[in-house]
């Protein structure tokens, strides 16, 4: 008795502890997005045309839920900067949605290429008055989406049809073993575009950093004091960053420094 006790304890730790994901779902917007959540913080990764505002709503599915009023959501736009109006409630059908007071989403990384833009935005589970609560479970999450004709949010409707608006569902599994252990060794840094330092995730497993101007030349080679790197000194482009890990494999970031 004890022996199952034991194992159903270790079962429900190690469930406690898991990490689950939907996987890139694509979206018939042309939009993808992926989230990710473990036991304290979500991760979404959302990705669409460069020239849009790019729009998610956590709710109901179909012509009985959606863009309801105080329904909570996530909106890239032209007023996106510096981790402010990302965090939005909607205030019905056809209304421009409010940003909230406190904004809860941060985004990590935001960059472009080939006309598609890829966000990674974070946020604790619980968020912050008026938000979703994401439980770090197997549970399927409901969404709508959108995007728009241009980045600009007040008063570019995204207009009827699947081409630019639509509802999903998000189905979630567990992430495998070598799965979870690749994403503790990812070393992904934000701000991003930077002005003067930017922070890595997972710092604690990385030993030395080399800096490449795009040309190929190297600028430097440093170790981060710490999670944060200073790049106050770089000239403004696009930078190459070699990582060195401490168990000697190596990763790759691209840095545009402003």
């Amino acid at each position: 008795m004890k022996k199952v006790l034991l194992t159903f304890s270790l079962a429900f730790v190690n469930l406690a502890w898991a990490q689950f994901s939907t996987g890139t779902v694509s979206l018939s917007t042309g939009m993808t997005i992926k989230l990710d959540t473990n036991a304290t913080t979500a991760t979404m990764t959302l990705t669409g045309p460069d020239t849009s505002y790019l729009g998610v709503g956590f709710g109901g599915t179909g012509t009985s839920g959606g863009m309801g009023v105080g329904v909570d959501g996530f909106i890239y736009n032209s007023n996106s900067t510096a981790n402010a109006n990302l965090d939005y409630t909607f205030a019905g059908p056809g209304a421009t949605p409010n940003a909230d007071p406190a904004q809860d989403w941060t985004v990590t990384s935001n960059t472009t290429s080939g006309g598609t833009r890829t966000i990674v935005a974070t946020r604790s589970l619980a968020g912050g008055t008026g938000d979703t609560i994401f439980s770090n479970s197997t549970s399927s999450i409901n969404i709508f989406f959108a995007k728009g004709s241009s980045t600009t949010l007040a008063g570019n409707y995204h207009g009827g049809g699947t081409s630019n608006r639509g509802y999903a569902v998000l189905t979630r599994g567990v992430l495998g073993t070598s799965e979870t252990v690749a994403e503790s060794k990812k070393t992904g840094l934000y701000p991003n575009p930077a002005k003067e330092t930017v922070t890595f995730k997972n710092a604690d497993k990385i030993k030395s950093v080399d800096i490449y101007e795009s040309t190929g030349r190297k600028v430097r080679s440093v170790k981060p004091d710490g999670e944060t790197l200073n790049v106050r000194d770089l000239k403004p482009g696009i930078y190459y960053l070699e990582i060195t890990l401490k168990d000697g494999n190596l990763s790759y970031e691209k840095l545009i420094k402003e």
